[in-house]
């Protein structure tokens, strides 16, 4: 398997955006765009997918929901009914308003902290795991584009002189 890549630094992220452009209409194949900031319409023009991420935060809110009834039904009605400013523990029903502060924020509390862990997860942000950040400067004011090399490294490092990069190199990259 050929592990080795093209990475080409950028000064701006309108050259890089049309650099993006060109490189996807040749048909190649670009890995990873390293950008110091956000550039916004990177993502479509890389054609990714939307992220479903969204579903999985509204599943843990009902999640932190369910458990808020069943938390509070079973220790303010079943398990210890006490008589709190004249309302009757006879009933979840009866006490609901007074419940809904409890489950706003056991839903915000589940939605929140799942939410992070499944950040990490999917992002593969581990305690103590080594940063992949191939260049510095992708930190500080330049933006890299990781280009994968299939068959065609001298025609590929033409095209990607010809986009305005300001420094390409070819890199093997680990697996």
């Amino acid at each position: 398997m050929n592990n080795k890549v093209i990475h080409a630094l950028y000064d701006d992220d309108d050259v890089l955006m049309k650099a993006v452009k060109d490189i996807r209409e040749k048909k190649h194949h670009i890995e990873e765009v390293y950008t110091p900031f956000p550039v916004h319409g990177l993502d479509k023009i890389l054609g990714l997918e939307g992220t479903k991420i969204a579903i999985t935060s509204f599943m843990y809110g009902c999640l932190g929901f369910i458990i808020s009834i069943l938390m509070m039904d079973y220790i303010m009605i079943g398990d210890w009914p006490q008589n709190i400013g004249g309302k009757p523990s006879f009933s979840y029903i009866e006490n609901m308003p007074a419940f809904v502060p409890i489950m706003f924020e056991l839903t915000v509390y589940f939605a929140a902290h799942l939410m992070v862990i499944t950040f990490y997860m999917r992002s593969k942000l581990w305690p103590f795991k080594k940063a992949e950040n191939p260049n510095p400067l992708t930190t500080d004011d330049k933006f890299l584009m990781e280009i994968l090399i299939v068959n065609n490294e001298k025609d590929l490092i033409k095209l990607v002189k010809t986009t305005g990069a300001i420094e390409v190199k070819v890199i093997e990259k680990n697996i």
